[in-house]
């Protein structure tokens, strides 16, 4: 596809806010709506509430103030965490299957589903391996693969590549826009690196901390699919500046390629 048009909200939120029992106020004021199959990127410097938004989206914690709806009923969520957080005793397609075996998912139809998430993520010769006799990015593929065996409408990842050396997470960036491509589910994804975001995402919205607030949204109108190639193009330098530039100054820092969780 040459361009991206987003479908109707999936989720609105409207005036969130989130003060925590110590008193710190993780959110003021979050407007926001997350458009069906985009693929949307939140940035900003440490301690702006990137990742307690994506828990509230998850419903893992709840707003102090403000409203979140749906347009369809609640949508099915995956939610991929910063570490792979498998069961080391368990194979990769026991892992896997984690989430269809909570929900008492007739075996068969669960193993038919964990087969077609390990092969959607290149991991389905590994379906009998142990996350220690795996790779750190084969492990948090086996991680996103149990996220897409629910078939989420809404996959949350919160900074799953930053553990990771420069090359297996930009092999993994390819990877995962090419299942986005295939798949087109909606994806709201937390980063610290500026070439992550603008590398993936359709929409980036920019975050400042105390309290955590939106200060700046605007969509990466680039030609798909995205190659390697993209990285080294003036668009893309042009929007890694804007964006770096933008956390800067909700941060109180220096320009630079990446700001801090």
């Amino acid at each position: 596809m040459t361009g991206f048009v987003a479908g109707p909200a999936v989720i609105e939120l409207s005036g969130i806010a989130k003060t925590w029992p110590n008193g710190t106020r993780a959110l003021a004021g979050i407007d926001l709506a997350v458009r069906r199959g985009e693929f949307l990127t939140l940035v900003g410097p440490s301690g702006c509430g990137k990742s307690t938004l994506l828990k509230l989206i998850a419903g893992l914690t709840h707003a102090t103030a403000g409203r979140i709806a749906t347009s369809e009923g609640r949508p099915r969520i995956g939610f991929v965490f910063q570490s792979p957080t498998l069961m080391p005793w368990a194979r990769v397609d026991t892992n896997v299957r984690l989430p269809l075996d909570l929900a008492r998912m007739p075996r068969a139809r669960a193993d038919a589903r964990v087969a077609d998430a390990l092969a959607l993520v290149n991991l389905a010769a590994s379906a009998g391996s142990l996350p220690r006799e795996l790779s750190g990015g084969m492990q948090m593929r086996a991680s996103i693969a149990r996220a897409l065996a629910a078939e989420p409408d809404l996959l949350l990842m919160d900074e799953p590549f930053g553990a990771l050396d420069e090359f297996a997470r930009e092999r993994l960036d390819g990877e995962l826009l090419a299942l986005w491509s295939a798949q087109r589910f909606t994806v709201v994804f937390v980063t610290h690196s500026i070439q992550e975001a603008v590398f993936l995402s359709t929409r980036v919205v920019a975050m400042a901390a105390r309290p955590g607030r939106i200060v700046d949204t605007w969509e990466i109108d680039e030609p798909w699919p995205r190659s390697a190639a993209f990285r080294l193009s003036p668009a893309f330098a042009a929007h890694a500046q804007r964006l770096s530039l933008r956390v800067a100054e909700a941060g109180g820092g220096e320009p630079g390629g990446a700001v801090a969780q």
